[in-house]
């Protein structure tokens, strides 16, 4: 077995998962624009990824734009049988690498078929709707017009299943009345925690919650709390705040990212780390 095994599955869509999966948005250049300073590098993570037993991982057209998809099918296609690819849509890249609203009906319809060109698909396993509200965070405003599109795209048999990014209860709320939503993606973390209610009540419906920047967020004290962890478990600090995620509750997936082989390893053997209920104190402290 796998450190990566080691993480436990949940189910996302109509597959069981490795609760530790992968984040391939740092395999663009910086500012997620452009092609990676080392593109070798980049086919050789995700190959190590897949190798060492990750079974989702998470990307988007609109990072490079369309880089980041080239890579993944370079690196890995044919997929494996078992590979889950989720992608969000609803964003497009200035030629500054600035992030544009792209929720039109026109532009979903292509951006879907922008990921299924880049990545080499018939079908999209999960398609996220990040909302765009505010480009930074959550923020009020209906959803209905651009994830009927989605749901549409979706009987057509271009898309699989359905989750959403960056939004409110009250978004999930009413995508619900529309149609099936298999996970949620928000920024969330040990120090950033305004979706803890919000997590536990998708996990009684069996509903994937899966957090971004597992280290976004922090103020010194806080970082030095979270180090002092760390170095008392012989641990990383971002190696401790994903073990604490993978504690937090059976439904949260993670996709760390790097273009780092030395730091993918680091990243996955977080699987392996152990937290003491002293530990989960002091660390439950930082929020």
């Amino acid at each position: 077995m796998t450190s990566v095994q080691k993480s436990g599955t949940f189910t996302l869509g109509d597959r069981a998962v490795n609760r530790m999966g992968y984040g391939a948005m740092q395999l663009a250049g910086p500012g997620v624009f452009g092609p990676p300073r080392d593109h070798d590098g980049a086919l050789a993570v995700l190959r190590e990824a897949v190798a060492q037993g990750v079974n989702h991982i998470d990307t988007s057209d609109f990072y490079g734009p369309h880089v980041t998809n080239q890579i993944i099918r370079e690196a890995l296609h044919p997929y494996p049988d078992d590979l889950t690819i989720v992608t969000k849509i609803s964003a497009r890249r200035g030629a500054d690498g600035s992030w544009i609203p792209a929720m039109s009906p026109d532009e979903l319809t292509q951006a879907v078929h922008d990921n299924l060109r880049n990545l080499g698909l018939e079908v999209l396993d999960v398609v996220n709707l990040r909302s765009m509200f505010d480009v930074h965070g959550p923020a009020e405003g209906s959803l209905e017009a651009p994830l009927t599109v989605l749901a549409e795209l979706q009987r057509k048999g271009l898309v699989r299943h359905i989750g959403l990014s960056n939004v409110t209860p009250t978004q999930i709320a009413e995508a619900r009345r529309i149609c099936k939503i298999v996970c949620v993606q928000n920024y969330y973390n040990l120090a950033h925690r305004d979706d803890d209610a919000l997590i536990d009540d998708l996990a009684r419906d069996g509903t994937a919650y899966v957090p971004f920047f597992p280290l976004g967020g922090f103020n010194p004290l806080q970082s030095s709390t979270l180090s002092a962890v760390a170095a008392s478990l012989g641990a990383t600090p971002m190696q401790v705040a994903l073990a604490w995620l993978l504690r937090r509750a059976a439904n949260v997936l993670l996709i760390p990212g790097t273009s780092s082989l030395v730091h993918l390893k680091e990243n996955l053997a977080t699987t392996g780390i152990v937290l003491s209920d002293q530990a989960v104190k002091q660390l439950e402290g930082v929020a």
